[in-house]
């Protein structure tokens, strides 16, 4: 005869049942494991440089106050775009601006060559900027949190 089983058998056992009655899972090994990690370093280590490029080239981008499309047009203290010879509206910057220094304007500084009215103008008009116009993406990307 057989001896009487232990607890730890019984449980070994309805494991072992178990395991015999669901699909066969493959469950990865410890040196699956480090390698799936390992992988994982790796683009964690491949993926900073991009984002830090895409940080710096967010700051280089530019946004045209107007685009060149409406150039002939001036920007009313509202931001939106008039007819040239609208009273108390501005004529356009003569170069675009960096994302760097909208950033800066939108925190409180000027933007460089600009009044104050001049300033608020130029910064109400790139804040209507819409999907399709020149600088949107720009003024976007500046908008999202790093």
């Amino acid at each position: 005869m057989s001896e009487p089983m232990t607890g730890q058998d019984d449980d070994q056992q309805r494991d072992m049942a178990a395991q015999a009655d669901t699909p066969d899972l493959a469950v990865p090994s410890r040196r699956q494991l480090l390698m799936g990690g390992a992988a994982a370093a790796s683009a964690i280590v491949s993926i900073r440089p991009a984002l830090a490029n895409t940080a710096a080239s967010v700051l280089n981008c530019t946004i045209p106050v107007p685009d060149a499309g409406r150039a002939g047009n001036l920007i009313a203290p509202n931001g939106q775009l008039v007819p040239a010879g609208t009273p108390g509206a501005f004529p356009g910057a003569g170069r675009p601006f960096t994302g760097e220094q909208v950033k800066q304007a939108l925190r409180g500084r000027p933007l460089p060559g600009t009044s104050y009215q001049q300033n608020q103008a130029y910064l109400n008009y790139i804040r209507r900027l819409q999907s399709g116009t020149s600088g949107f993406t720009c003024y976007a990307s500046l908008q999202m949190p790093r």
